[in-house]
Parts: C-alpha cells; sequence; structure tokens
C-alpha cells in the first residue's frame, strides 16, 4: 500500500527537484557545506514538491485517465480516494513548510510558496488545460527549488539567485515539449493545449533550439557575473552544444517520437551534471550582488 502513496507523489518529478536544490546549495555554500542544513532544506524542499504533486493527482483525475502513461495511478484506479489524497498533501506540505520557515529562512519558505501556488493553482488548475502558455507558466514552480537551494545559504536573493531561476525555467521549455511530442498522442488524447498539440511539432522544434540558446546564455552568465569558474563554463557549453545538436537532428528525424525521447533524456542529464559540478565550480569568493 505504502507504494501506492509513494508513485502519487511522482517520486520522478522529486528526484529532479531534489537534484537542482542541491545544485543551488551548493552554488551559494562554496564548498563549505552545513550538513545539517542541506538535510533539512532538501527534507522541506521536496516535502513541499510532494505535496503539490498530490494535490496536482487530484485535480488531473480526468486527464489522467485518458492517457496511457497515468490511466493505472491509483486516484484513477480508486484504489485511494481524493480525500485521503488530499489530507495527505495537507500533511506534506505543513511539515514542508514548517521545515524551511522555521529551520532554514524566509527567503526558502517565500519561493517554496510561489513555487506551490503556481504549480497547484496557475498551472494544474488553470493553465495545463486552457492555454498554450501552460509551460511557460508551470516553469515558474520548476526553477523555485534551485533558488531555494541557494537563499538556505545565502540569506539573501542576488544576481546569482536570480540567474538560477531564469536558466532553469529556461531549461524547463524544451525540456517539456520533448515529453510532450514524444507522448504526443497522451497529450492530443487528453486535450491538453501543449505547443506540440496546439500548434505542431516543427514549430516545437524551432522553438525548443531558441529556448536551448536561451538556457545557454543565461548560465554563463554565472560566470561572467563572477559565481562560477572556467570549469563550469566549459563542462556548461559542451553539454549545452551537445543539446543543441540533438535538437538540429530533430528536423531530419525520421521518427519524432524516438528522437523526443532522446532530446528530453538528455536534458535530464544534462541538468542533473550541472547541478551537480556547482560543488566544484564554484568561484570563491563570490561576489555580493544582493537584490533583496
Amino acid at each position: 500500500m505504502w507504494k501506492k502513496y509513494l508513485f502519487l507523489t511522482k517520486p520522478g518529478i522529486l528526484f529532479g527537484n531534489f537534484i537542482t536544490t542541491l545544485g543551488g546549495f551548493f552554488l551559494a555554500a562554496q564548498g563549505s557545506i552545513d550538513c545539517l542544513l542541506l538535510l533539512l532544506t532538501l527534507i522541506g524542499t521536496t516535502l513541499v514538491v510532494a505535496s503539490g504533486c498530490v494535490v496536482n493527482n487530484v485535480i488531473d483525475q480526468d486527464i489522467d485517465q485518458k492517457m496511457q502513461r497515468t490511466m493505472n495511478r491509483a486516484l484513477v484506479k480508486k484504489t485511494i480516494s481524493p480525500t485521503v489524497a488530499l489530507v495527505y498533501a495537507l500533511v506534506l506540505g505543513l511539515i514542508g513548510f514548517g521545515m524551511l520557515w522555521f529551520y532554514i529562512n524566509a527567503y526558502a519558505f517565500l519561493f517554496a510558496v510561489i513555487g506551490f501556488v503556481v504549480y497547484v493553482g496557475f498551472y494544474s488548475l488553470w493553465s495545463k488545460r486552457t492555454t498554450i502558455h501552460q509551460t511557460v507558466i508551470g516553469s515558474i514552480s520548476g526553477a523555485s527549488p534551485p533558488v531555494i537551494g541557494y537563499t538556505a545559504v545565502s540569506h539573501h536573493f542576488d544576481i546569482a539567485a536570480l540567474l538560477l531561476f531564469v536558466a532553469y525555467a529556461l531549461w524547463q521549455m524544451p525540456h517539456s515539449w520533448g515529453i510532450a511530442i514524444y507522448r504526443f498522442d497522451d497529450y492530443k488524447n487528453a486535450g491538453i493545449p501543449i505547443l506540440p498539440i496546439a500548434r505542431s511539432v516543427h514549430r516545437t522544434k524551432i522553438e525548443s533550439l531558441i529556448y536551448v540558446v536561451l538556457f545557454t546564455l543565461a548560465m554563463n552568465a554565472l560566470y561572467v557575473y563572477g559565481y562560477t569558474n572556467i570549469i563550469f563554463l566549459v563542462i556548461c557549453n559542451l553539454l549545452c552544444a551537445y543539446w543543441f545538436y540533438i535538437g538540429i537532428l530533430g528536423f531530419k528525424a525520421e521518427d519524432d517520437q524516438l528522437w523526443a525521447k532522446r532530446f528530453f533524456l538528455f536534458s535530464v542529464i544534462l541538468i542533473t551534471v550541472i547541478s551537480l559540478c556547482f560543488s566544484f565550480t564554484f568561484k570563491s569568493p563570490a561576489p555580493f550582488l544582493p537584490i533583496f
């Protein structure tokens, strides 16, 4: 039975946000890791994300039953009731938000709130079903965990935190569109107006390349502003160049779904490597360029 509750939290999303939270924490820590602070930040953030994912499952029951990859979820199969799921989400959320408020700081708590509200309210309840701009809106929630990790250490929101937020939000676009092309039939059957469905796969490939370039520039800005070293610059640009190369291959692909699978899987590898690289590619001492 515990597996049903675990999968209700979407472990894949939890792992992704766990890694990006690590990335932000590592960049701010500059090699001086407070293990207790790191543990509390990761647990608190993960619980908040888990809470949002459970609520999303409750909201998306009608959509999930139309998609092959989600039709066997516990709420669709009625093995867990929506009421129980919401109570579960409430408990996870209270513990997660409580940890960030009492044991981390107000900045981390604020961005956890922003990420949760955008994911549950603006994305799940509204934009996912109604607008082609859903991915842009959802990217805000996906960009919150690295900022939580960063501000947990820094206790301020500076240029680096802003660049992390922008870069991780930009990454969400081609990553999400890659999934949508790979699962094209699922999204079409569910009537979700994401870019490949609402416009075309060809246009999605073009816009994906644009966002890969913008993501690369945002990450490079961390070096320009003095937050990372030359090792980061080399690793980041090599990874982004290969991601761009895969994107170019998409225009010659005979099977769009196979290409899209490769494209979005590499996006996961890329963001994981870059996030973990912050543990040794920071530049110390980092400049103090506060925003608020």
